[in-house]
């Protein structure tokens, strides 16, 4: 087996949800020289923080994960903030690397970046065919610059910068607050709630009618990995399982999973998102021989289980 082709790796956002198994990954094909920037000492909304940045890490590779990102109440209230930077860091982030000379860029997109009524399963040429849903439109849109800046990049100064989209992840470690979190730590944090608190009803936003797909955090961090390591062309390619489930359906696994057995209304004032969402990952497969492998509900199990071990009182 070939050793890892890099040896001094700046993960931004390494210190965060998806970067902590990255780095984590990282080191277990033996890179050992990762530089994980907290915005702290390094603020990657600013061109100064970035150039800092390179200046004292000297990477030749970089992970590009940073980002201000959240649920839907979260993209409703910030759609300015998540727009601006998100866009401006990754812009300054693959500006800068191609001034310093990274030999490989690596930029984490986001399935938000997808037409809201792309077809399904979401292929990676459908991306520009219409607009993101609007809930998340100004964060999928600022993720995506990265997409056209990369190729063009590519073209014109030969930089090796690709670019892999997630789709919703989860898993131990996630963000539970219930202000700024995803569907499933949130249905989680409710549950365990409710079950330690004897309540006999949970809320839920929307109608339940609309299905997402969800990638453990894990598997999506050996995908980024693998793809660092094997993979350097310009399209953009999915990380999922193909697997899609319906909202409704998966409050009541959740539900399960947390020994939770009152009764689940919905709140159809709240927006439901994107209408549906499932990935086609064959690219990701031929390209670099990745394929999630952690079954959902087992998945789930044990990210419940992380919440009540660290949160539930």
């Amino acid at each position: 087996m070939t050793t890892f082709p890099y040896k001094r790796v700046v993960v931004t956002g390494g210190a965060g949800f998806l970067g902590t198994h990255v780095v984590d990954r990282l080191r277990q094909v033996g890179v050992e020289n990762v530089f994980v920037p907290r915005s702290a000492a390094y603020d990657l909304v600013t061109m100064d923080g970035v150039q800092r940045l390179y200046d004292d890490a000297a990477p030749d590779l970089v992970i590009h994960l940073a980002a201000v990102v959240g649920g839907i109440g979260a993209n409703r209230s910030n759609p300015g903030k998540y727009f601006y930077e998100n866009l401006v860091m990754g812009a300054q982030m693959i500006e800068a690397g191609r001034q310093f000379g990274v030999k490989k860029f690596v930029a984490i997109g986001t399935v938000c970046s997808y037409p809201k009524f792309a077809p399904v399963p979401f292929h990676e040429d459908d991306i520009w065919n219409g607009y993101p849903e609007e809930t998340n439109a100004p964060y999928g849109l600022a993720k995506k610059m990265m997409l056209v800046q990369a190729q063009g990049y590519r073209e014109q100064y030969g930089m090796n910068s690709v670019y892999l989209i997630p789709v919703n992840l989860y898993g131990p470690g996630d963000n539970f607050d219930l202000e700024t979190s995803h569907v499933i730590p949130a249905l989680i944090r409710r549950c365990v709630t409710a079950v330690s608190t004897g309540a006999d009803e949970i809320s839920c936003w929307g109608t339940g009618s609309a299905t997402r797909e969800f990638l453990h955090v894990r598997d999506c961090a050996e995908g980024i990995v693998k793809a660092t390591w094997e993979y350097n062309d310009p399209d953009p390619v999915n990380l999922g399982t193909g697997q899609e489930i319906s909202i409704r359906d998966l409050v009541e696994t959740v539900a399960q999973v947390c020994g939770f057995d009152g009764r689940i209304t919905w709140d159809a004032s709240k927006p439901d998102g994107q209408p549906r969402r499932r990935l086609d990952t064959t690219r990701a497969t031929s390209k670099f021989g990745w394929t999630a492998r952690i079954p959902f509900e087992e998945g789930l199990e044990e990210t419940a289980q992380w919440y009540r071990e660290h949160h539930d009182r």
